[in-house]
């Protein structure tokens, strides 16, 4: 007989801690090399970074694909285990594994015939840029099944409180990639930050970033492939006469769907942003994507707070635990804001440093300044609705995370970015972030005292420690 999972019994902010601090950790880790991956890029020329920013809405769809759907596995795969029904937990792993296939191959598609056009809508195909960003992007995107791969085996651990084996995975595939990066996209003799003499290299320039990139991706699947086997026991994977189960796909898509659309509205809104900051001038979009990387220093650990407070709400909604469940939500956010505040102590003081990693130029260095200033400003109100959101994801309410995405990105920021843009200052662009984040929090809120009342509320009332 099983014992009690600790998301059970455990008292909840040792629970939270537990289970949250290594996918912070794993997250800051993640952050760390995407910003290492542009800070090399960097080293090339401004338009190999400016391609590989201009690359972030496709390939962010690609991990809001993986993400996704892997939030649609941990949900129901927790709530399963909450509710005591085993079998359907190991039929929810299976077929999250077959997803994840199916999304890698999906992928590949788009990378062998996809990756041209993309590029040709928004720069010169005879430009630089065009060039570096095809050669990334079709690369990330044609061994994608790395990348689901990781996702899948990272949500399997997570949702039975295994958070410290994914978080090895996770730190395998970073340190692979940070270690790979200088040797793929430099050759031999090449002289980065004015001094150190790279000893060998392919020479592969962005081309060598992105190869670097599924590597560690391949690296952390078959990582997560061993631990998944040899110690989470509370899942057995069989696929002795397996077939996927549409009623459970179904299942884990409707849970993972809302996510992977907030994913593609931002990834939407990314492309569109780009557009109209590249008629001001490649610069600007250069700014914007490196303001990407430096975010995901603050967003990640609090995504990395989200995946450990998911499946302990989701258990304890299974378990019909109203009291755990609050105590949950309360303490997370409290983590969250602080997170969002220190985040924007940084961006406030030291944004001339932060720029300088990415060899930022004058003229970037005069639009990166005030972006990261102004952007910063919304973190706090960005870190709230964000906790909240793993709610709506826990107990399955997912479009409640969808509908604010979309007011947020689409309704809200995007047209106020449009205007700003029309004074002519690129400056201004930048307020449409703060004022988009302020109507997020209260469609936010709003929905929150919805679900709570309808569904938090009703729960039994049971003792928790």
């Amino acid at each position: 007989m099983l014992k009690e999972n600790k998301m059970g019994v455990m008292s909840i902010k040792k629970l939270v801690i537990t289970m949250s601090l290594p996918m912070m950790v794993s997250m800051l880790v993640q952050a760390l090399y995407n910003v290492v991956d542009s800070i090399f890029v960097s080293q090339v020329c401004e338009d190999a970074l400016t391609a590989v920013s201009l690359a972030f809405p496709a390939q962010n769809l690609m991990i809001g694909v993986a993400t996704g759907t892997g939030v649609g596995i941990n949900a129901l795969l927790s709530r399963s285990l909450g509710a005591k029904s085993f079998e359907k937990a190991n039929s929810v792993a299976k077929n999250g594994i077959f997803l994840c296939c199916f999304s890698g191959l999906i992928f590949l598609l788009f990378g062998l015939f996809g990756t041209e056009a993309f590029f040709a809508s928004q720069v010169d195909t005879e430009s630089l840029i065009y060039t570096y960003g095809v050669d990334y992007l079709r690369v990330v995107c044609m061994l994608s099944l790395g990348l689901f791969g990781q996702v899948t085996m990272e949500r399997l651990m997570q949702a039975t409180g295994k958070t410290t084996l994914s978080m090895v995975t996770q730190l395998a595939g970073a340190i692979t990639n940070i270690i790979l990066d200088p040797v793929f996209i430099f050759g031999k003799g090449t002289v980065l930050f004015g001094s150190f003499v790279m000893p060998f290299g392919f020479g592969m320039q962005a081309k060598g970033a992105a190869v670097a990139t599924v590597i560690g991706q391949f690296v952390a699947f078959a990582m997560g492939c061993i631990l998944q086997v040899k110690y989470n026991k509370e899942i057995k994977l069989s696929f002795k006469k397996f077939k996927p189960d549409l009623r459970l796909i179904l299942e884990i898509y409707k849970i993972g769907v809302p996510s992977i659309l907030m994913v593609g509205i931002g990834s939407f809104m990314t492309f569109c942003l780009n557009k109209i900051l590249l008629a001001f001038t490649s610069t600007a979009a250069a700014v914007f994507g490196v303001y990407f990387k430096l975010q995901s220093f603050v967003f990640m650990p609090v995504f990395g707070l989200n995946n450990g407070v998911i499946p302990i709400i989701a258990y304890n909604y299974g378990a019909r635990n109203k009291a755990r469940i609050i105590k949950t939500v309360r303490f997370s956010c409290v983590i969250a804001v602080s997170v969002m505040a220190a985040g924007t102590l940084l961006m406030w003081t030291v944004p001339e440093t932060m720029l300088r990693l990415f060899d930022a130029s004058e003229d970037m260095m005069g639009i990166g300044v005030p972006a990261l200033k102004i952007i910063s400003t919304s973190f706090i109100l960005a870190g709230v609705s964000i906790n909240l959101g793993s709610v709506f994801m826990a107990l399955g309410k997912s479009y409640f995370s969808t509908i604010v995405s979309f007011a947020r990105q689409i309704v809200v920021l995007l047209p106020a970015a449009y205007f700003l843009s029309k004074t002519g200052d690129v400056t201004n662009v930048w307020f449409a972030f703060p004022i988009a984040e302020f109507m997020s929090l209260i469609v936010t809120l709003v929905s929150f005292i919805f679900v709570y009342k309808t569904i938090i509320a009703k729960l039994s009332k049971v003792k928790t420690a």
